[in-house]
């Protein structure tokens, strides 16, 4: 990785999270637990994907019918974010394989 993909990488970043300060205070607080729970979870292809930025995208979409935050996703946080990322492996996954393969 050279000093310019970490760059774009925090530009992108930055970015991306000004969308996020942008949404309304109960999105903005339902989206800080899902990066939370996502990132504490942690499948493998968050940082490769686009998931974070789709799910503000939804967000947004949102907003701008009406809607509220817990109409969108339902009253179980973490069961939407488990939803979201389905069958992906995730780190604890690739741990578990590796202590597997070590026995």
């Amino acid at each position: 990785m050279s000093i310019r993909d970490i760059i774009e990488g925090k530009r992108q970043w930055r970015a991306h999270m000004a969308r996020v300060k942008a949404l309304p205070p109960d999105y903005r607080v339902v989206y800080e637990e899902m990066q939370k729970y996502l990132f504490k979870v942690g499948p493998v292809s968050l940082t490769d994907g686009n998931l974070l930025s789709e799910i503000v995208d939804f967000f947004e979409s949102g907003v701008a019918s009406g809607k509220d935050v817990m109409e969108l996703i339902g009253p179980d946080v973490a069961a939407f974010c488990d939803g979201l990322i389905g069958d992906s492996p995730t780190h604890a996954d690739v741990y578990q394989e590796s202590i597997r393969k070590k026995s």
